[in-house]
């Protein structure tokens, strides 16, 4: 017998993310169905156009569970080789980033690290990383570039986080994060690293398939505004979107900066001013938070979140997991920091891990479960939405489909 989906979850509580009116875009004693990898039936269950099993091939009772949107990691450096633990104890010996950077560490030793790993090395030491965000309901993530810093690794480290994707059988989007840091071979010649990354590198990885985004970190301690602006020139020249680790430490005007090129996102912004979060909002880019590292570094500047909600800026939450400053290995995690530190509601920290972290990605198929949207969900062992934000730690999602095919969820060694 022929049906025409897939399959039909029965007996849920749908936290849509839907522009309902209702909060959650909560729809109760709900039915979802899909075909291949898209979304074909949202409703009450009296709403099925048939019999359950004349639906669809498999059908399955969730008793009640609240499903959600599949988790879009929108900010991460999740393929890097080695860790860097020995920083940490460190840095609560009182020692500061430029002792540490002094003593060989910081991105530094990163690079070297990665630099000295193959692909495949690259990749055993990243899949941990991403099953655990699998096991935490994460759907869709982003991997950066960035601690290669020339082109054979920078190329290694985009390849990889492809595999990725195959590997899990999730959507992961690449980033090009070229002006990350200045490798040590070029410290007394800057000009000529930008030039490498903007004329040199990023053409050659584009023509490669290997970039969906462009990044910067745009900081003192980083890359200047005018340096920044050659790289995105060159990114919409070759027709690719850019981000932007903004105002993280000190207001550079980063974030009004990525709007002035239409940026999908700007990041962190702990020091972002009124002025620049008008123009965000003029642009329609996207702010992602990041609490993991201001919490990791004790950060106590807080985003502007007033006048993000003031101006309509949409709020994302992602994880920003990287080996020094972020080693955060849950979303749900980052949401609760973003409650607790940001003081996000629920609902807002919810939000900012679908919906708004689909847009932050320039992925207008996701993060909402509505007909036509991928069929990307979790089911959660939980009895209100809100205790995806409540609980510290522990694991409650009960099932993840990603693309309408449920993944594994191994949890970490």
């Amino acid at each position: 017998m022929n049906r025409p989906w897939d399959h039909l979850l029965l007996d849920a509580h749908l936290a849509t993310l839907a522009d309902t009116g209702a909060p959650y875009g909560a729809l109760a004693q709900a039915a979802i169905g899909w075909k291949d990898d898209r979304i074909t039936f949202i409703g009450r269950m009296d709403a099925l156009p048939d019999a359950p099993h004349a639906l669809a091939a498999q059908v399955d009772s969730v008793d009640g569970a609240w499903v959600t949107p599949g988790l879009i990691d929108c900010h991460t450096h999740l393929v890097f080789g080695g860790q860097r633990a020995g920083e940490f104890e460190m840095r609560l010996e009182g020692a500061s980033y430029e002792q540490i950077a002094r003593a060989g560490g910081g991105i530094v030793s990163s690079v070297r690290a990665t630099r000295a790993a193959g692909e495949d090395a690259l990749l055993a030491q990243a899949l941990p990383r991403a099953r655990a965000l699998l096991a935490d309901g994460v759907t869709t993530l982003e991997i950066k570039s960035g601690y290669g810093l020339e082109p054979d690794t920078e190329r290694r480290m985009l390849r990889t986080a492809r595999r990725i994707g195959a590997e899990l059988g999730i959507d992961v989007r690449t980033s090009y994060l070229g002006l990350h840091a200045l490798p040590p071979e070029f410290a007394d010649d800057r000009a000529a690293y930008v030039a490498l990354a903007c004329d040199t590198v990023l053409p050659a990885l584009a023509e490669e398939g290997l970039v969906d985004a462009v990044d910067a970190f745009c900081e003192g301690i980083g890359f200047t505004p005018e340096e920044t602006r050659r790289l995105f020139a060159r990114a919409r020249a070759l027709g690719l979107p850019v981000k932007l680790h903004a105002d993280q430490l000190s207001d550079l005007g980063g974030a009004a900066l990525a709007a002035e090129f239409d940026a999908l996102s700007a990041d962190h912004l702990e020091w972002t001013s009124e002025a620049s979060v008008r123009a965000m909002a003029r642009a329609g880019t996207v702010a992602v938070l990041l609490p993991g590292a201001f919490y990791a570094l004790r950060e106590t500047r807080l985003p502007p979140i007033a006048a993000l909600r003031a101006h309509g800026v949409p709020i994302a939450v992602a994880t920003d997991l990287n080996p020094g400053t972020s080693p955060l290995l849950s979303l749900r995690l980052a949401m609760n920091m973003a409650c607790t530190l940001f003081r996000l509601t629920p609902e807002e920290a919810l939000r900012g891990a679908t919906v708004n972290a689909a847009r932050a990605l320039g992925l207008a198929d996701r993060g909402t479960l509505t007909v036509g949207a991928r069929a990307d969900l979790v089911v959660w062992d939980v009895g209100q939405p809100a205790e995806l934000c409540y609980w510290i730690g522990g694991s409650p999602a009960r099932r993840v489909f990603a693309g309408g095919v449920e993944r594994g969820a191994a949890r970490m060694p």
